[in-house]
C-alpha cells in the first residue's frame, strides 16, 4: 500500500495532515483521513563535533530506543569531520530525526539552540560520543509522569581506558522534593551531570533555565538551577547512561590545547554555583561546594588562595596549607 501525507494546516503548533491510502493500484482511492501528528514525550538534543568515530553507536541507541514518541534534533556545531554526513544517512530513514546548523559555539550554545527547536514534554541531552540503553528514556518518562516530576534520574556509568565505573548508581526508584535530598539523589556536589536526566520542557522554560554559552564546564550552573528549581526529582533504577572518556572529545582536547582557559572556566562556573546558592540562600548543607574567591600567585605559583562555600570561607597558604577558617 502507498501512503501519501499531506500537510493541510497547523493549529497551535500541531501539525494535521490530510492522509491518502492507495491500494496497489495508484488509480484507486482507498480512503481520507485527516490525522493528527503525534506530539513527541521527549526531545533528544545532541551538539555534534567532529565525532564521527562514535555517532553512529550513539545514535543507534536512540533510533532503537522502545520508546517510540520521539523527536531527535542533532546540532552540528560546527564539524569539519564526516559526522553531519552519518547523521544524514540515519535522517534519510528516520523521520524523527532533525539537523540543525551552527558555526563553532561550543556545546553551551549547541544545546540552547536544539532547545529552541524541540516540542517534546520532556528534553534529554546525549552528547554525539555517549550512548544509552534502548529502554532509557521509556522508563524515565514513565516514572516522570507517574510521580509529575519535573526531573527524573538515572545511572551514570563512565566507560573508557579499558574501566567502567558507575558515577552515580541508582538502586531503587524514589522520589524526592527537599532541596538537600534533590541535591544528594543527583549527587550534585560531585557529579553535576546533565545528560542521565530528562526536564520538563515548559518548566526549563518557565524559570529561563538555558545553558551557559562560549565556556567550558557549562554543565554546572545549569543542573544546579534545574534541581534547585524542580519540584522534585525521581531517580530511576536499571537503566544507564554511558558516558564515554573519549579522548578525541571537548574535555580531553582542553587539557592539551586550553588548560589554562579550562581551569579559568571551571572555577568561574563554580564560583557561579556557589553565588547562585547564597543568594537563594539555599537551605542546604555548607562546605559541599567550593570555589576560589580570591588568589595571589607568582608567575603560576599560588601564595595565597581564599575558598568560599555557601557559608564558610576558607583561607590557604601556597593554595593547599590551611590557614584560618570563618563563617559568614
Amino acid at each position: 500500500m502507498m501512503v501519501l501525507r499531506i500537510r493541510i494546516r497547523q493549529i497551535q503548533h500541531k501539525n494535521y495532515y490530510v492522509e491518502l491510502n492507495f491500494s496497489k493500484k495508484p488509480e484507486i482511492l482507498r480512503y481520507i483521513k485527516i490525522r493528527k501528528q503525534k506530539v513527541a514525550k521527549v526531545s533528544i538534543i545532541i551538539p555534534i563535533f567532529n565525532t564521527e568515530k562514535y555517532i553512529e553507536k550513539c545514535l543507534t541507541s536512540i533510533v532503537k530506543q522502545t520508546l517510540d514518541d520521539i523527536e531527535i534534533i542533532c546540532v552540528n556545531d560546527g564539524s569539519t569531520d564526516n559526522s553531519v554526513s552519518i547523521v544524514k544517512n540515519f535522517a534519510a530513514i528516520d523521520s524523527r530525526i532533525k539537523i540543525i546548523e551552527q558555526e563553532n559555539l561550543k556545546q553551551g550554545a549547541a544545546r540552547n539552540n536544539g532547545t529552541k527547536f524541540a516540542a517534546g514534554e520532556y528534553i534529554g541531552f546525549v552528547d554525539s560520543d555517549d550512548w544509552i540503553d534502548s529502554d532509557y528514556y521509556e522508563k524515565l518518562y514513565n516514572a516522570a509522569k507517574k510521580y509529575n516530576s519535573d526531573i527524573a534520574l538515572a545511572t551514570n556509568v563512565r566507560v573508557g581506558n579499558g574501566k567502567t565505573k558507575k558515577r552515580l548508581n541508582i538502586e531503587k526508584e524514589e522520589f524526592v522534593s527537599n532541596l538537600q535530598k534533590k541535591f544528594d539523589i543527583c549527587n550534585l556536589a560531585k557529579n553535576p551531570c546533565p545528560t542521565n536526566k530528562i526536564y520538563r520542557r515548559e518548566f526549563l522554560s518557565g524559570y529561563g533555565i538555558k545553558w551557559p554559552e562560549g565556556c567550558y564546564c557549562e554543565d554546572k550552573l545549569f543542573v544546579t538551577k534545574a534541581v534547585y528549581y524542580a519540584n522534585g526529582v525521581v531517580a530511576v533504577p536499571n537503566i544507564n547512561y554511558y558516558y564515554f572518556r573519549n579522548p578525541d572529545s571537548t574535555v580531553n582536547t582542553r587539557l592539551k590545547k586550553h588548560f589554562n582557559q579550562l581551569i579559568i572556566d571551571k572555577n568561574k562556573a563554580r564560583l557561579e554555583v556557589v553565588n547562585f546558592l547564597k543568594e537563594k540562600k539555599a537551605q542546604i548543607r555548607d562546605k559541599e561546594f567550593w570555589a576560589v574567591k580570591k588568589e595571589y600567585k607568582i608567575i603560576n605559583l599560588s601564595l595565597y588562595k581564599i575558598k568560599q562555600s555557601t557559608g564558610t570561607e576558607r583561607h590557604l597558604l601556597f593554595g593547599f596549607l590551611p590557614v584560618m577558617e570563618v563563617k559568614r
